[in-house]
């Protein structure tokens, strides 16, 4: 496979993940950033741990996963260990607040 080629098959998958992320945002409730990933789920706790270090372990319920590379980036249960930020919003759903670039 050419480097062109390969760009292209990058750029598909990722325009894939952003319609499947358009399609399935109005179904969660939370938004949750980590250093690593970008997840929506319905449920979240985050129980900060302190000792030598300060870090997170966050659970997430009914989740989805921005992930171009994942073959199911719908999950059930997750639980995440962190010692970076961690960034939790509660999603608003009127169609009035929504960005035009996620309407249909």
């Amino acid at each position: 496979m050419n480097p062109e080629e390969l760009d292209a098959y990058e750029t598909d998958l990722e325009l894939s993940l952003y319609r499947e992320y358009r399609d399935v945002v109005r179904l969660y409730r939370y938004v949750v950033e980590t250093e690593r990933r970008f997840y929506l789920c319905n449920e979240v706790e985050v129980t900060p741990h302190e000792g030598r270090d300060l870090w997170f372990e966050l659970r997430l319920k009914d989740a989805w996963v921005w992930d171009m590379y994942r073959p199911a980036r719908f999950l059930r249960d997750v639980r995440v260990l962190t010692f970076r930020d961690v960034n939790v919003e509660e999603l608003v759903h009127d169609e009035q607040d929504l960005p035009t670039f996620l309407e249909s």
